[in-house]
């Protein structure tokens, strides 16, 4: 291509740059005069439904003009759009379960974008009590992961705590090996949380590594910053968390299973409106009564309601249930059956839809 050729196409680049930006900033306008709308009535500023529906509207106009883009370029281009406007019309606090660099960090920066205030919480009774006393609008729990199962502290704060659950986010969990070291001979102990050196195993006995010590620590992050400090050491983490202390990566995604995922709550104070395609959760304390499970049962699956999740736990020495289901809470069908049980539920939040189970 001659460079008069490549000079035109790049001129054209720079003219549509200069009209996307014109637009975003009519957008951006807009944005706020809603938000000054939702600060006199007290609306929610994040409505994932109606994320979703924008989304799917934009997904259907790309398809019917062969558009280049897929539903997930759609999704990464607008959901930072979206987190840009949320702070334009009302900046608001998200807590995480830290520290900074975290997969519950990197769930909540997926969702809420580069530019939102984040408060790294040590524990998720904590990231629950902040949410509660409106500290921070917004709380990023995780709630289960493929290889580990569900989390307890995060179904006990549920029960304690008349919060919603208003969204799902679901993230490919990897792991690095990181180290200074140039070989992994070199290597004399590593740093990680239990959790990850589980999920690792098959790693590190094909290289030789489980002869080394294993030092487990409260978070990966810091693994990879005691690392970055303390020669022959190495740390298995989250590539952010390399990045983040500027640790070399020796290996990537050194997980033994390649399905790994882990599954986040978005917690706050507020309930969604239907998408049209939603999850509910709910907890369930069964009446000591032969044969209630068994009914309760029958009714979900005489309503026409797809059960996708029921984990049986124990809350303060009382057993309770876990359930998911498709559906919303103000459906017909779904509301004639909590309305059945409700002196055995807790209805814990619907909300978009975004994978069956982990």
């Amino acid at each position: 291509m001659s460079e008069e050729g490549l000079k035109e196409l790049r001129n054209k680049l720079d003219s549509i740059d200069n009209n996307l930006l014109e637009l975003i900033n009519q957008r951006m306008k807009i944005v706020h005069e809603v938000g000054a709308l939702k600060a006199k009535s007290g609306g929610a500023i994040y409505r994932p439904e109606r994320e979703k529906s924008i989304i799917d509207r934009l997904e259907k106009i790309n398809i019917e003009n062969d558009g280049l883009l897929n539903r997930s370029a759609i999704e990464a281009l607008f959901l930072e759009i979206f987190a840009i406007s949320r702070n334009i019309e009302l900046p608001e606090n998200i807590a995480y379960l830290g520290p900074e660099g975290s997969f519950t960090h990197q769930a909540a920066e997926g969702r809420f974008g580069a530019m939102s205030s984040y408060i790294s919480i040590g524990s998720i009774s904590g990231i629950f009590r902040e949410v509660d006393t409106k500290k921070v609008r917004f709380g990023v729990v995780p709630i289960e992961n493929s290889s580990n199962g569900i989390v307890t502290d995060t179904i006990n704060c549920l029960s304690k705590y008349n919060l919603k659950i208003i969204a799902e986010v679901v993230l490919d969990i990897h792991h690095t090996l990181a180290t200074t070291c140039d070989k992994v001979s070199d290597i004399k102990r590593i740093y990680s949380k239990d959790i990850a050196f589980e999920q690792c195993r098959k790693f590190l006995a094909n290289f030789g590594l489980d002869e080394v010590e294993l030092i487990p620590i409260e978070s990966t992050t810091k693994a990879a910053r005691i690392a970055a400090n303390e020669p022959g050491s190495a740390a298995i983490c989250p590539h952010v968390g390399a990045k983040l202390h500027n640790l070399p990566i020796l290996f990537e995604n050194i997980e033994d299973k390649d399905n790994n995922k882990t599954r986040f709550f978005i917690i706050s104070d507020f309930e969604n409106a239907s998408s049209g395609n939603d999850k509910t959760s709910i907890l369930v304390k069964f009446p000591d009564r032969q044969g209630v499970l068994v009914q309760f049962l029958t009714d979900f699956n005489e309503a026409g309601i797809n059960l996708t999740k029921i984990k049986s736990h124990i809350v303060e020495g009382n057993s309770i249930f876990f359930i998911d289901f498709d559906g919303h809470k103000d459906d017909e069908n779904v509301k004639k059956v909590l309305l059945k049980h409700e002196s055995s539920i807790k209805v814990l939040g619907s909300y978009v839809k975004e994978i069956n189970d982990i």
